[in-house]
This record gives C-alpha cells, structure tokens and sequence, in this order.
C-alpha cells in the first residue's frame, strides 16, 4: 500500500473510531432545581424523576449519560451550540420551541396549576388576578403564557431563573401567586414547610398551544436519529417495567397521562 492510501485508510479508521465512540456517550441537558423532576440531594448529587429517567433511557440505548448541569434558560442555547446532546429537564413540547429544536416522543404530560394562600378563590384567572403579582421561571412555558395573557390582562408578571426563588417569594408574601407545574408545585413547595397555609388553586392551565403535548427530550433539530432512538427507547421501558417502577419512587399516579 502506498503512503497516500495509508494515510487515507488510517484517516478514515480514525473517523471510524470517533463516530462509534461519539455513539457511546450521550451528554444530556438538565436543570437541577425543580424537584421532584431534578434536585441536588445533601451531598450534591443530582437526583429525581428526570434524572433517574435519563439514566434508564442510557442503559436501555447502551451508552453512558453525561450529565450537564445548568439553569433552563440556558438549555437550548447549549444544545444549538453541541455543549449537550440532548436536553432531559421537563421541557414541553409546544409549537414555538419545535421552531429551534426536535423532540422524542412525550416521557410525562401534567398540567400547570397556580399556587396561592389557601382559601384564595379563582374562577377567571384574568380577571381574578388582576393587579396581583405572579412569578414564572424564565423561558418557560408558564413565561411564554403569562407574557401572552396575563400582563395584557393587567396582571404583573415577575419572572425567575428557577422555580424554587418564585416559590421563595410566595411564601415571603413578596407574590401573590405563582404559575408552574402541577406536581411541582405539589412536591416542591405545597408539601414542604414553606409551603404551609398555600393551596393548589384555580384551574388547570393546559392549552396545547402554550404548553404542548407533554414533555420530551429535545435534540437539535434536524438529529433525527436521537429523537428515533430516545423515543424507541421510551417505549421500550414503559413496555419493560422499568419507567413504572421510576415513577412509583415518586408519583402515588400515573404521571405518563393520556
């Protein structure tokens, strides 16, 4: 064989190699301040549904989960920029996000809820809250949802880079409310001692336009082969058990929904 073809044979085995091994890892997106989804145990450690998710989608696909840590706002400007492959941190699936990035099929569909002192009463969101203040996390659907609807109704929309200061500020009186997710609210704020004397009120907030079909894990658009086997994958541990026993560490319900 003469140089030209060696170098070119080994080039080509070099490449080869990467893309194989590129093929062993997948460095997945998540913001680990939105409990019971993602959360920081005592010694640091990231622990939760999303992330205990993510990991039994990496066994099923054999490959290894590289965990990237980060706020939500920063998440899809981290995928365009391949810092990440992946995104895994309750990410709905809506309309405007699809505009920038792909997704796998759904992993869990809930509804958003907003949080008040309990006995607080809310029949028409717009005219109820009217003059109030409400926090959002920043970039979410809540924040895409209270630009469109509640300041134009004259409510004040008072955005955050996490859930967790939004719930902070509920309960220090400094918002009268704030919208997010049901479960979240539930499990990070109602049921913990800052939460007391705070309620679920209002209803549910879950028009498709705004909040999607559920959540998924986002990829960068036009990666049609891991949204193809992410979402095989999905199916394939609903179908084995393992995304059931997940959530029974969690959820007292079926949080995968219709």
């Amino acid at each position: 064989m003469n140089k030209i073809a060696l170098l070119g044979a080994l080039a080509l085995s070099a490449v080869s190699t990467f893309s194989v091994a590129s093929q062993d890892n997948l460095r997945i997106g998540i913001e680990a301040a939105y409990p019971p989804f993602a959360f920081k145990t005592p010694d640091g450690k990231i622990s939760g549904f999303d992330y205990d998710i993510g990991n039994a989608l990496c066994a099923e696909m054999k490959v290894k989960c590289e965990w990237v840590e980060q706020e939500f706002d920063g998440l899809i400007p981290s995928l365009k920029v391949r810092k990440v492959d992946a995104v895994l941190s309750s990410m709905s699936i809506t309309e405007d996000r699809l505009k920038s990035v792909d997704f796998s099929k759904k992993y869990y569909h809930t509804p958003g809820k907003l949080a008040m002192k309990a006995g607080s009463e809310i029949k028409d969101p717009l005219v109820d809250l009217k003059g109030k203040k409400v926090g959002v996390q920043r970039a979410s659907t809540y924040d895409r949802f209270a630009s469109d609807q509640f300041e134009k109704a004259g409510i004040e929309v008072v955005r955050y880079a996490s859930q967790n200061e939004a719930f902070l500020d509920v309960a220090s009186g400094r918002l009268d409310a704030t919208l997010a997710d049901i479960i979240n609210i539930d499990e990070g704020f109602i049921k913990t001692p800052a939460g007391k004397g705070f309620a679920l009120v209002g209803p549910d907030f879950n028009d498709p336009k705004y909040f999607g079909n559920g959540a998924g894990i986002a990829v960068r658009k036009g990666d049609s082969e891991n949204a193809a086997r992410i979402s095989a994958a999905i199916d394939a541990i609903r179908a084995n058990g393992t995304y059931q026993d997940v959530q029974a560490k969690y959820f007292e319900f079926d949080i995968y929904g219709k």
